[in-house]
């Protein structure tokens, strides 16, 4: 595969991942504000299938097609501080969003199963939304940083 199609798929990996990330926060941000039960439950349930999707497709693609390029093009990832620091990076949102935020949505999906029907939303509900909100934004910065890295090569 040539250099300039890796960059393409590399690039399309960052929108998914990125762009993902973003409207997954945003709508779900939205629905919680709504406190209505039917609504919430609704973009929970969207949350883990454009997690599912997007955001572990454009990180595959992220991961692949980058490691792909440090090869064809013979980086020494030891010598380039630009790109220890993006897989750094990377790799410390990941963690973020497979240790804390992915179990933390499950655990909202199945509580939002109880409200769909239009009940209380239960305490432990905002307090997993507390945790999701506080962690995410974390596993969101990350990738932004890592931005940075990529275009100036720091």
């Amino acid at each position: 595969m040539t250099i300039e199609s890796l960059k393409l798929l590399h690039l399309l990996g960052v929108i998914l991942f990125l762009g993902n990330i973003l409207v997954t926060a945003w709508w779900k941000l939205a629905a919680d504000r709504t406190r209505n039960p039917v609504v919430i439950a609704h973009a929970q349930r969207q949350v883990i299938v454009t997690d599912g999707l997007f955001t572990s497709l454009g990180a595959a693609l992220i991961g692949g097609t980058g490691l792909a390029m440090v090869r064809q093009i013979g980086w020494d990832i030891l010598d380039a501080h630009w790109l220890r620091w993006g897989i750094g990076l990377f790799i410390a949102s990941g963690v973020v969003w497979i240790a804390v935020l992915v179990p933390t949505q499950i655990a909202q999906m199945r509580l939002a199963r109880g409200f769909a029907t239009g009940s209380d939303i239960p305490d432990a509900y905002w307090k997993l939304a507390r945790r999701w909100n506080l962690f995410g934004a974390v596993a969101t910065a990350l990738p932004f940083l890592n931005l940075y890295w990529m275009v100036f090569k720091g």
